[in-house]
């Protein structure tokens, strides 16, 4: 599945939790994560999305790294799987299960 698919499944769910997956670019700050992702009455979480096969480049792993350092979480999604495992570290189990049983997880 490409990323772009990926992606697309992050922001429906997320909307359909009341939650907002906000695109993140920020000009001059090259290899931020993809996206922003607040839920209601829950801290921002940041998200980078991989296929399932991506790896992360020198400076998405600085810029992770920068994140971090500043208390922020981050997590990496590596294909269906990974957004599964977003959402149940973020407490959503029962949307982990429904992708789960989706997609053959």
């Amino acid at each position: 599945m490409l990323e772009k698919d990926i992606e697309k499944i992050l922001v429906k769910e997320v909307k359909k939790l009341g939650g907002r997956a906000y695109k993140w670019v920020s000009p001059g700050n090259d290899g931020v994560p993809d996206r922003i992702v607040i839920f209601p009455n829950k801290p921002p979480m940041f998200v980078e999305l991989k296929t399932e096969s991506g790896a992360l480049s020198d400076l998405q792993k600085v810029q992770i790294d920068r994140l971090r350092k500043l208390g922020q979480a981050v997590f990496i999604a590596k294909g269906i799987d990974g957004i599964s495992e977003f959402f149940q570290l973020a407490g959503y189990e029962n949307v982990s299960k429904a992708l789960d049983c989706k997609y053959d997880l």
